[in-house]
């Protein structure tokens, strides 16, 4: 399995239930069983360009956003064994999804404060990693 082949599959999945559609409902939408879609979810099949062209029309999303953020880690790797950076991997992660969708609903002098409390958690778990270390 390609790693692209994975992220896309994950960013297909993401959008899909956003809508909150079935894999079902994608599949009659696109014409294929809903089987058939749980392989393009899990990267277990590749999605052909005129599939993945239906698929984005079908979400209403634009065809690139299954590829945006995708970058090379391994100049050298080509095909299946090149190597990919997802910056946007928290698009399947639902508690992610939801941390975002809740902060985007506050105001903005909420969010800073969330933002702060965030920061420090963090700041306060990277110092416990390092003296763990030494």
């Amino acid at each position: 399995m390609n790693t692209i082949d994975s992220v896309v599959g994950k960013r297909i999945r993401a959008s899909r239930r956003a809508l909150g559609m079935s894999q079902a409902d994608l599949g009659r939408a696109i014409g294929v069983r809903f089987q058939q879609v749980q392989k393009y979810e899990t990267g277990a099949n590749r999605v052909s360009a005129s599939r993945l062209w239906a698929i984005a029309d079908v979400l209403g999303v634009d065809v690139t956003q299954f590829f945006d953020g995708i970058e090379p880690v391994v100049a050298s790797g080509v095909g299946k064994d090149a190597r990919t950076r997802d910056t946007m991997s928290y698009l399947s992660d639902s508690e992610k999804l939801e941390l975002v969708e809740l902060f985007s609903a506050l105001p903005s002098s909420q969010r800073q404060a969330v933002l702060a409390i965030i920061r420090s958690m963090a700041d306060s778990e990277a110092h416990a990693a390092l003296a763990a270390v030494t």
